[in-house]
């Protein structure tokens, strides 16, 4: 970490529709950290990551980006600056191959003009996907395609890669792999931003954690201070 503040959101409200999803939500990433967003279904999780990437526009607040406003900018423009999702699901193409759906992520020009870098570096993270990618996305297994929604997001040559439910639904054993794969992740430079329901697992991975509950953060901190907040214990861990 070196102390730069690469992601800022201040103050956000977003609706879906009449309902408001997000309330007075702020959060700042700064460059080289892992950081968490913790909360259980409903929370409003994957609606801040929607908004962040531009899937959604906030009716209040800002968000920024390496000190630009990126709250009115659409999707393809946000990746373009360096920010990557990948969403809840994975969302691959099934029908295509793995070496194909890995291509649609380095689309934008910058990525394309380092597409053959980019894609050995996600054949080293994840060697399966070298050796399968001929294969249609379809018939890989369910932390395979976890393995690939991560990969085709490195394929944009992020600076800031948002992870939303990452390990949902996996063995442990998988779910240690893409941890594992977090950590290469960061050691190459690039930020992460991830939602997860496990938080034992999440306070053991991040650097610092915001907790969510419907809708607004409640709690933030560090881990560490995290773990022995009294309203953590008894939320999460039952002590």
């Amino acid at each position: 970490m070196n102390g730069e503040t690469l992601l800022k959101v201040s103050h956000i409200d977003v609706f879906h529709g009449s309902f408001q999803a997000l309330w007075d939500v702020s959060l700042s990433v700064e460059s080289g950290e892992i950081v968490a967003i913790i909360g259980a279904n409903g929370s409003g999780k994957s609606t801040l990551m929607e908004a962040i990437s531009g899937l959604m526009h906030p009716a209040r607040g800002s968000i920024e980006f390496e000190g630009h406003a990126i709250s009115s900018l659409e999707p393809f423009q946000i990746v373009v600056r360096g920010i990557s999702l990948m969403p809840e699901g994975g969302r691959i193409f099934p029908d295509l191959t793995v070496l194909e759906n890995l291509k649609i992520g380095s689309y934008n020009r910058k990525a394309r003009s380092e597409s053959a870098e980019n894609l050995q570096r996600v054949y080293e993270l994840f060697p399966v996907l070298q050796a399968r990618k001929t294969q249609p996305a379809r018939t890989l297994s369910g932390g395979e395609k976890q393995m690939l929604a991560l990969g085709r997001s490195l394929m944009s040559d992020p600076k800031l890669v948002l992870l939303d439910e990452m390990s949902l639904g996996l063995a442990p054993r998988l779910v240690n792999d893409l941890y594992v794969a977090l950590r290469e992740i960061r050691a190459r430079g690039i930020t992460v931003l991830f939602v997860e329901q496990n938080v034992r697992r999440s306070l053991a991975e991040a650097d610092r954690a915001y907790i969510m509950e419907t809708g607004r953060i409640v709690l933030s901190g560090r881990v560490e201070d995290l773990r022995e907040e009294e309203k953590v214990k008894k939320a999460y861990f039952g002590t």
